[in-house]
């Protein structure tokens, strides 16, 4: 999947999802497996509620899905989530590799120039 393929505002809900240290943290978690929220909050100082405004915003995002099993909400994280950010990312380092290779080229071409020249 790339940008391309993204509806509007799709990418500035992953941006904004990944904005906030909290929600990094909680998905660094999810890496390594599905956690229940109790599990989630364990190692942060926040009320419970706040805590679930972190995940429906990952869930908003389209980053992690969450079941519940009677009192027990279950999060993981959603297969292929990050394709779209590693896409836009790998197509802005594409365009500023190619400007910095031209900005060498030219470069280079000056301090020939010079040489040749002096």
């Amino acid at each position: 999947m790339t940008t391309m393929n993204l509806s509007p505002g799709q990418l500035d809900l992953l941006f904004q999802a990944l904005g906030d240290p909290t929600r990094r943290a909680i998905l660094e978690r999810l890496a390594r497996g599905p956690a229940s929220v109790s599990e989630l909050a364990a190692p942060f100082d926040m009320a419970l509620p706040s805590l679930m405004g972190h995940v429906r915003r990952l869930e908003e995002s389209g980053l992690v899905t969450s079941t519940k099993d009677g009192r027990i909400r279950t999060v993981q994280l959603v297969t292929g989530a990050f394709t779209p950010v590693r896409s836009w990312l790998d197509e802005q380092r594409a365009i500023w590799e190619g400007r910095l290779d031209r900005l060498d080229d030219y470069v280079t071409r000056l301090m020939k120039d010079r040489e040749d020249g002096s």
